[in-house]
Parts: C-alpha cells; sequence; structure tokens
C-alpha cells in the first residue's frame, strides 16, 4: 500500500496531531495476523485517537469523542456509540485542518482534566 492515498492522507492526520500537540506519543497496538503492523495510537494523559486504514476509507476515532465538542461537525461515524466518535475520511473528502487540531487539542485537555 506504500504511496496509496490512504498512506497519504494518514500522514498529513498525523502531522496534524503533531502539530495540535506536540508531547503527544504515538505507538502501535492491537496487532494481530491480519493487522501485524497494528493500529497507530495517539496517546498524551489516555488515548486521544487511533487511526485505522479500510480498503475505501481511513478513520479517525476519539476514544472520548462523545465527552467532546464538535462544533465544526467532524464526527460522521460512530454517533451513537457511548464513548468514542469516528471521523471517516474517504480519498476525496475535505478535512478542516484548523478544525481537526482544535478537536485533537480538546481531547488532549479532556484527558488531563
Amino acid at each position: 500500500m506504500a504511496g496509496d492515498w490512504r498512506d497519504r492522507r494518514a500522514e498529513h492526520v498525523r502531522t496534524l496531531i503533531s502539530r495540535a500537540a506536540p508531547d503527544i506519543v504515538e505507538e502501535r497496538k492491537w496487532r494481530k495476523p491480519s493487522n501485524p503492523d497494528g493500529v497507530p495510537t495517539f496517546s498524551l494523559g489516555g488515548l486521544v485517537c487511533t487511526i485505522e486504514t479500510y480498503r475505501d476509507k481511513i478513520k479517525l476515532t476519539f476514544a472520548q469523542g462523545a465527552a467532546l465538542q464538535d462544533p465544526e461537525g467532524l464526527f460522521n461515524a460512530s454517533l451513537t456509540a457511548g464513548t468514542r466518535r469516528a471521523i471517516d475520511l474517504h480519498e476525496t473528502d475535505a478535512l478542516d485542518d484548523e478544525a481537526f487540531i482544535a478537536l485533537v487539542r480538546e481531547a488532549v485537555g479532556h484527558n488531563l482534566s
């Protein structure tokens, strides 16, 4: 999948996460035979979000998303989940970088409060 649009999109999101929270820690978790590379997870004061790659999208799941304000309406998946919320990004979907950065900062603030 090297060079695939999903890789480029995930790398862009990583950059935004780092801009939002320079001290955030990225780790790979939940390795299994069907996903030997594991899931990129981002933590600071607890789990902030994950990036998962699917055939038709990347999914950005915020562990405590239900507790976060989302004034720009970035969350578009897992909207009825008890705790988490997600953003599904398809190849041509736009992402408001500044709103995403604000959402990551809010998630970190929630973890640290």
